[in-house]
């Protein structure tokens, strides 16, 4: 059984900065594609930023490229997502999320392909 327990958020002021982790137990997921969604009360959840096994290859999403920077430490199991230049838009819950894709097998994938979730992280950015 994968557990995904995301950890970081808070409250920030616009502009500032926010480091996520995630980190996952019951087996290794070093190689497995892994990702980072968010989601504000009443939209749908959206995909932010991914990251490939050996942490060599990684894609975002067009809002926060050039902000957000996703990384990993297959070591501890963990992904980080290092959030700056921060806005109000930026609030949402962030969830962990591990594909069941390995080796990138398929690059960048689908929403649809990841298996694991975590419970999420509030971040709330004040204007």
């Amino acid at each position: 059984q994968v557990q995904l327990v995301e950890s970081g958020g808070g409250l920030v002021q616009a502009g500032g900065s926010l480091r996520l982790s995630c980190a996952a137990s019951g087996r290794t997921l070093s190689r497995n594609i892994m990702g980072w969604f968010r989601q504000d009360p009443g939209k749908e959840r959206e995909f932010v930023a991914a990251i490939n096994w050996t942490g060599g290859r990684t894609d975002y999403a067009d809002s926060v490229k050039g902000r957000f920077t996703i990384s990993r430490d297959n070591a501890k199991n963990t992904v980080y997502l290092q959030m700056n230049s921060l806005k109000p838009e930026d609030t949402a819950v962030y969830y962990c999320a591990a594909s069941r894709v390995r080796y990138d097998s398929r690059w960048p994938i689908p929403a649809q392909e990841y298996d694991y979730w975590g419970q999420g992280t509030q971040v709330t950015v004040s204007s």
